[in-house]
């Protein structure tokens, strides 16, 4: 399924079906011997997902997604700690951008006051909210579902739920920026940093430098043919990240940002896999993810 300006999705197709693949990644961790985190939801969504007709990946592709489960495990790690640490700063106002199947606002332990705004697709937060009421289960903040697409006029949609861009808000974006075209990236920061007051944090899973060279596309790109040939013997379907994906160069994300009045750090994805003891996976294996996790305090508003 190609990607087009304005195609929609459910939960068990095109980018939706993503969010299932890492809910599998989580819930997994959640029942390993010594977990990062706790997630007792995402077993939940997969369970709900199934009986809707949803077929767990098989062969090949879940092998994939086991071997990138250290990865995986390590990014939701690093996300539930900026959101913690933005809550006792003072920052009670969050907004978790391609919320999928994310439940942070029910499993993190917010400060009471707390306002969490998910913005996804309808059919993902429809399906995410029926699945939890289900099971009565209750979040942790005040959360708000946002059902608009990303790639339109958000900043309306996010402000008639209540949102406030007066007061410091804590953003993140994970397991976003692959999905959206250069252009729309960047737009989709300006428009974070128009409602951002001051003293607002950000959260980021960007790609790094080494993502755009020719010997690692190519790598991946034979590495997931060979996958999907793997699949098709057996039987099965493996979808082509490519054609979710939009692997076009683009502004490094830090930079952006710095330009922008947010003060910034970084870390690679292999050093923050290192700091929670997780391994990380060989450079001559294409799961290997070239990916850099930015965080940003907005010291300052940006002039104009």
């Amino acid at each position: 399924m190609s990607r087009t300006d304005d195609d929609t999705w459910d939960i068990n197709e095109s980018v939706g079906a993503t969010a299932l693949g890492v809910a599998m990644a989580r819930a997994r961790e959640t029942e390993s011997e010594s977990p990062l985190f706790l997630d007792p939801y995402a077993q939940m969504f997969l369970d709900a997902a199934a009986e809707r007709g949803w077929v767990p990946p098989q062969g090949a592709m879940a092998e994939r997604i086991k071997t990138i489960g250290d990865y995986a495990a390590s990014r939701t790690k690093w996300f539930d700690e900026f959101f913690i640490a933005a809550g006792a700063s003072g920052v009670r106002q969050a907004v978790i951008l391609a919320a999928g199947l994310d439940a942070r606002a029910w499993r993190l332990p917010w400060v009471g006051d707390s306002v969490v705004y998910e913005i996804d697709q309808p059919k993902v937060l429809q399906f995410k909210a029926e699945v939890l009421e289900s099971h009565h289960a209750r979040p942790a903040a005040a959360q708000v579902a946002v059902p608009v697409d990303l790639r339109r006029d958000w900043p309306t949609v996010l402000r008639q739920a209540g949102f406030d861009p007066a007061q410091p808000t804590a953003w993140s974006v994970e397991g976003l920026l692959p999905y959206l075209p250069a252009t729309a990236q960047d737009l989709l920061f300006e428009r974070i940093t128009e409602l951002s007051a001051r003293d607002s944090r950000i959260a980021v899973e960007g790609f790094s430098a080494d993502f755009f060279t020719d010997d690692y596309l190519a790598r991946r790109q034979a590495r997931l043919q060979q996958l999907r040939e793997q699949a098709a013997e057996t039987g099965h379907d493996m979808p082509d990240p490519a054609q979710l994906w939009y692997l076009e160069e683009r502004a490094d994300v830090a930079t952006w940002l710095h330009d922008h009045c947010w003060q910034v750090s970084s870390v690679a994805a292999d050093e923050l896999m290192a700091r929670y003891h997780r391994a990380p996976l060989d450079d001559s294996d294409d799961a290997r993810v070239p990916s850099v996790f930015v965080e940003g305090v907005l010291n300052e508003r940006p002039e104009g």
